[in-house]
């Protein structure tokens, strides 16, 4: 039997195990024997194995979207007859939208019909929808639903595995984060739900450049991003901040200026050509009332409860539902003024605060505070979590949360048909519990950011290991600041976790 020597194991690089770094896993563990021991020779420090712990996760992932595949199939036909889709919880807006925005008619996005997505997501659409329509005229035979919705699935599922990559490669100390990711039941039910992979891919490739200090080709896939959906866009802020607090504000300017740049680029010749189509996304969403399961809807029930209905007699919840563009100037208030708390904790905190923590913060509280929070949205916060907290007890209680939620979601539109399935308040609590738990993965990640000890990627790497430039020394004025809020002294255990700055890995700065 070969050994190596143990420099080889202990190596700064060298993979933590997820049984001795959290608490969650360490007890499952104990069901085969506990953790690992501390001398025993770890999986990836044998040389030449095939399956590494990268491999594994890549593989659970493709497993996972795999199985999401199959459980999507009974609905891939189109022919949704008695409620199916709902029945079998297998809708998706992938297979509905290919008839609903005119593509089986052979219809250009924006040109012929006014897509009420973004311009990536209808330049994509079109990019799979019109050959398919192509090839149906020849060969009609085919289901061009079907076709379309496989051509969707393949390939957003190719940018779910890219978004796992891109975990594995911000953490190559700790591989095992990212199975969270993989074996995700929020992957396996939403995955192909809408083209929010799209989004997200893209998003995590301009995160993974960012770490390797690539700013403006950073913003570049940002701004892609942003152009599928808006939600990438908000990842400016925490750079910002981050930024003014690292005396590194040039490369924000340069990421900013290339997200900005590529989103214009990318919108420009929809804006120019079809105007009124590019309108068509931004009109929607200042229109549309209060959606289903959001904080909105929650509060209005409650209005209808405690007033029971008198006429005349309503609450705040209720009266913002018929007057929806005070209640557009409500949710964005509320948005902003969550995100200036965020900026305050940022710059108040004993440490620099890592960038995934604050893009966690700021895409949850605009879902949080949002009109609109589709069942797909919360594809957009799993990998924010993974990176910026990843400890698998609360998630796997907010994924239960989200599951809750899914079923009732469907049971709901089972029951827009006449014929009740579940009490409204079943759905209300189901939402309500969705709500409570992403707040309190925002509280335990505000914690870990205040108390950086408890942070256990920090327990891991000397600084943020996706910062990228950002990984500098405080400006002088923000010790000016702290001490101003009275929190400038630093605790025993501040300091302890605070060492001087040391430079990082070649993994994350190459």
């Amino acid at each position: 039997m070969s050994t190596h020597p143990p420099e080889d194991i202990d190596r700064p690089d060298a993979p933590s195990a997820a049984a001795t770094g959290d608490g969650f896993v360490r007890g499952l563990s104990e069901a085969i024997g506990g953790p690992l021991g501390s001398h025993a020779v770890q999986p990836e420090a044998r040389r030449g194995r095939f399956w590494t712990a990268a491999r594994i996760i890549l593989a659970l992932t493709c497993i996972t979207l795999a199985f999401s595949w199959v459980q999507k199939s009974p609905c891939q036909t189109g022919d949704w007859q008695k409620n199916i889709q709902y029945t079998r919880f297998c809708y998706t807006d992938v297979l509905a939208l290919y008839y609903a925005e005119g593509l089986n008619d052979g219809k250009v996005p924006y040109k012929d019909h006014q897509v009420e997505y973004p311009v990536v997501t209808g330049y994509f659409m079109g990019a799979l929808g019109l050959p398919v329509h192509a090839y149906g005229v020849k060969h009609p035979a085919i289901n061009q639903g079907q076709w379309f919705y496989n051509a969707n699935a393949l390939v957003l599922s190719a940018l779910a595995v890219a978004t796992a990559a891109v975990i594995l490669a911000l953490r190559r100390r700790r591989p095992w984060d990212a199975a969270i990711f993989a074996l995700s039941p929020i992957i396996f039910f939403t995955a192909t739900v809408n083209w929010d992979f799209l989004a997200i891919g893209l998003a995590a490739i301009g995160l993974y450049l960012w770490a390797k200090r690539r700013p403006v080709w950073a913003g570049v896939f940002l701004g892609l991003g942003a152009a599928a959906k808006l939600w990438p866009l908000f990842i400016l802020g925490p750079i910002l901040i981050l930024a003014l607090r690292s005396k590194t504000i040039q490369k924000w300017v340069w990421v900013a200026l290339s997200t900005v740049l590529t989103w214009i680029v990318v919108n420009f010749p929809v804006w120019y050509l079809w105007h009124d189509s590019w309108l068509r996304f931004f009109r929607l969403n200042s229109e549309r009332p209060i959606d289903w399961g959001t904080f909105w809807y929650v509060g209005r029930y409650l209005d209808g409860k405690w007033h029971n209905g008198a006429e005349g007699d309503q609450g705040p919840f209720q009266w913002l539902s018929n007057h929806v563009p005070t209640l557009n100037y409500v949710t964005y208030g509320l948005f902003g003024l969550a995100c200036v708390g965020i900026a305050v904790l940022a710059l108040a905190a004993p440490r620099r605060p890592r960038l995934a923590q604050l893009s966690f913060l700021v895409v949850a509280a605009f879902l949080i505070f949002s009109k609109v929070w589709s069942q797909q949205y919360v594809l957009w916060l799993l990998p924010l979590i993974v990176l910026a907290r990843p400890r698998w007890g609360a998630i796997i209680a907010w994924t239960v949360a989200e599951f809750g939620y899914f079923t009732a979601f469907y049971a709901e539109l089972l029951g827009a048909g006449g014929k009740a399935v579940i009490p409204e308040g079943t759905f209300v609590l189901a939402a309500t519990l969705r709500i409570i738990t992403v707040a309190v993965l925002c509280g335990l990640v505000i914690r870990e950011i205040w108390r950086p000890e408890l942070d256990v990627v920090r327990q891991t790497y000397a600084d943020d290991p996706d910062g990228g430039p950002l990984n500098e020394p405080d400006a002088d004025w923000v010790g000016k600041l702290r001490r101003s809020l009275g929190v400038g002294r630093k605790s025993k255990a501040d300091a302890e976790a605070a060492p001087p700055a040391e430079p990082l890995p070649a993994e994350v700065t190459s």
